[in-house]
């Protein structure tokens, strides 16, 4: 078969050349013809007793010089001048030959020729290209007949897909030892029999790759038993709800996709701020929403207020303003909205019904003017949160070099009721929130993934670590509110208001 169609290429190759020599040819011979007719023009007398004027021709020659005895022109009167030339004027019979035409014919001739220089390089490099596609070929005809006598056929890619499928069966039980609570004998066993094949894997590559089968088979057999395994954990892990208001849950285990409200008021301008839903006591159960955008990284000056979901949408609100808070970590909590006075270590408790500060104090050590922000987000001294127990402040002293401090605080007052010190470094992480006073810690994994990766309990004064991963919209997440009303995140991420909802596990010690 490989012989044939050589044969075939190189057949079509000649048959090719030859037409384009016989343009060639043909183009040639027309312009020999078309000389020889301009040269038989040429010589050709014209009548005397024509009327057409004729053109006149001046030229110039010496005396001394003899005529010559062929020369075809009468004698005409002429003139000497000063240095002894001649000057007359000759008369020449106005010719009908087609100019035009032959420079028509020989920019058709010049194109012809170059275009039949063109094919002929193109001829010479489909017949380079025919040469390097047969030895192409005729390798892969030695590689087929090779792996046809071999007992095995297998290439380098067969192992690159075998580490591929093993990790994703990784990934995939991995979900599974942190998804299911409890220890779990059989994910433990498939765990470390994925780990054992992706090490005989390695060796087989290097050493006896004649197994590769057998290999084969048994990944088979190990993902038939993750779909099952997982097809338990789907039947026997049901949705625990936990109402508004209850802790008896064992704490955040996932979170959902986000969800854009909208654009904030001020446009996308205006990156950093803080948002979220409010109860007001006078009017238990009705949900309202408050917005505050920067007016930059630091300066807080404006906000609204929303008194439905309807209104939020539609951008109608009253608007207020104030003098001046600073950093995007703003909390509202019955009616009151609380923030970091600007340029001071100073707390504020705004009335929304007055729009008048009613209590300022200051937060005893605290670190400010941007000391310990969180990383990425600037000017976040303070960050106020609430969760089903009331108001808290986090942030950051000299003498905690950095860490994180949690203070719970009197609503009324502003007085820390108590305080905890974290080991967890503030700069490096990019925002924080607190669920039933356990603190959780988020920080980037790329511009579109967020992982909440530390946890403090206050209950217990106990540090962890999970992963989490959570979606975002935009690259910067500026502030985080936990509302305990529905146990929902306001994220004010890069100007855009988004929300997520948290699904929690059941107390692993009921």
């Amino acid at each position: 078969m490989l012989g044939l169609g050589c044969e075939t290429m190189e057949e079509n190759n000649s048959w090719y050349m030859q037409a384009e020599k016989m343009k060639f040819i043909s183009a040639a011979v027309l312009l020999y013809l078309l000389q020889n007719a301009i040269a038989a023009n040429a010589t050709t007398s014209y009548p005397n007793d024509l009327d057409t004027p004729f053109p006149t021709v001046y030229s110039s020659t010496r005396l001394s010089e003899p005529r010559s005895q062929l020369e075809p022109f009468e004698n005409v009167t002429g003139s000497l001048d000063n240095q002894g030339v001649c000057h007359c004027s000759v008369y020449l019979p106005d010719t009908a030959f087609p100019v035009e035409k032959v420079e028509r014919l020989e920019i058709l001739a010049q194109q012809l020729s170059a275009k039949f220089d063109s094919e002929l390089s193109k001829v010479s490099q489909y017949t380079k290209d025919i040469e390097i596609y047969e030895k192409t070929l005729r390798n892969l005809t030695v590689r087929i007949e090779h792996m046809e006598m071999s007992s095995v056929s297998y290439t380098q890619l067969d192992f690159q897909i075998i580490r591929v499928e093993i990790s994703e069966m990784e990934r995939l039980i991995s979900q599974l030892k942190t998804s299911l609570t409890g220890s779990n004998v059989i994910v433990e066993q498939l765990y470390v029999e994925i780990k054992n094949l992706s090490l005989i894997v390695n060796q087989l590559e290097s050493l006896d790759k004649n197994n590769i089968l057998a290999i084969r088979r048994e990944m088979v057999a190990l993902q038939a038993k993750l779909k099952e395994c997982e097809a338990q954990r789907n039947q026997s892990t049901p949705n625990h709800y936990f109402p508004p208001g209850n802790c008896s849950h064992g704490g955040i285990v996932n979170i959902s996709q986000p969800y854009v409200i909208q654009l904030n008021w001020r446009g996308f301008g205006y990156k950093y701020g803080a948002w979220g839903m409010y109860s007001s006591p006078n009017s238990p159960g009705k949900e309202s929403f408050w917005v505050a955008p920067l007016n930059d990284a630091r300066l807080f000056e404006y906000y609204r207020l929303h008194s439905s979901y309807d209104d939020l949408l539609l951008f109608r609100a009253k608007e207020y303003r104030i003098q001046y808070g600073s950093g995007s970590g703003i909390a509202v909590y019955n009616n009151y909205m609380y923030f970091n006075a600007y340029n001071s270590r100073d707390m504020s408790k705004l009335d929304l019904n007055t729009n008048q500060v009613v209590v300022r104090k200051a937060l005893p050590d605290a670190a400010f003017n941007n000391r310990f922000s969180y990383a990425g987000v600037a000017w976040q001294d303070f960050d106020f949160e609430v969760d089903e127990s009331g108001l808290w402040v986090i942030y950051s002293t000299e003498a905690s070099t950095g860490n994180i401090v949690i203070s719970k605080l009197n609503e009324t007052t502003l007085d820390v009721i108590k305080t905890w010190e974290t080991k967890q470094y503030k700069p490096s992480v990019s925002n924080a929130f607190i669920v039933c006073g356990v603190l959780y810690a988020t920080r980037p994994i790329n511009t579109r993934k967020e992982e909440i990766f530390y946890t403090y309990d206050t209950n217990t004064g106990r540090e962890g670590r999970i992963s989490i991963t959570v979606d975002k919209m935009l690259e910067t997440i500026q502030s985080i509110n936990y509302n305990p009303i529905d146990q929902k995140l306001y994220v004010y991420n890069d100007a855009y208001l988004v929300r997520y909802g948290l699904k929690f596990q059941p107390n692993l010690l009921e």
